[in-house]
């Protein structure tokens, strides 16, 4: 399991006191209001504000403390240690903890390994099927039988998986 995450990536400056605009790269914007140091390039730097947007959100970090510094970490991400990741609920996995599991039926036939998984009001995940050929799926709560991120499997209901897969030729 990744003891590293990838909260969010620094698209850009914004205005001219050091304030830089953030993609969240989480399901929770409201996160960042919490957030009080963050990793960038392996270097730690303290949240002195954050201020979230319809679709980004805000950050005054320390040591930016004008428009110039601020460009220099476009590009960057914001990563933060497992330890202060936020709880997940019952159900809930993180996204790099996902990457890289078997996908399994419930009868235990493994269908492939997840791949990829993309992020929107569903999220989508790509699989590379046992047979080379990929796979892609919306990941529905009643799709999943359980997931094991320690054994590094998920499984879901084969009947429900063959209603909504789409394949690549």
């Amino acid at each position: 399991m990744n003891e590293f995450f990838k909260i969010g990536l620094i698209v850009k400056p914004q205005g001219i006191k050091g304030e830089v605009k953030v993609m969240p790269l989480t399901d929770s914007t409201e996160r960042f209001r919490a957030l009080k140091e963050v990793l960038i390039d392996n270097v730690k730097h303290k949240i002195i504000s954050a201020k979230i947007a319809p679709d980004s959100v805000i950050l005054a970090i320390s040591g930016i403390t004008d428009r110039n510094t601020a460009e220099t970490f476009r590009g960057k991400f914001l990563v933060v240690p497992r330890e202060d990741a936020v709880e997940l609920e019952e159900g809930e996995f993180f996204i790099a903890d996902v990457i890289g599991c078997t996908l399994k039926t419930e009868d235990g036939s493994v269908v492939g390994t997840i791949i990829d998984v993309t992020s929107a009001k569903t999220d989508y995940f790509t699989v590379k099927l046992v047979n080379e050929k990929i796979m892609r799926f919306p990941f529905l709560k009643d799709l999943l039988v359980y997931g094991d991120m320690e054994k590094g499997e998920m499984v879901v209901k084969a009947k429900r998986l063959s209603e909504v897969a789409c394949y690549e030729d």
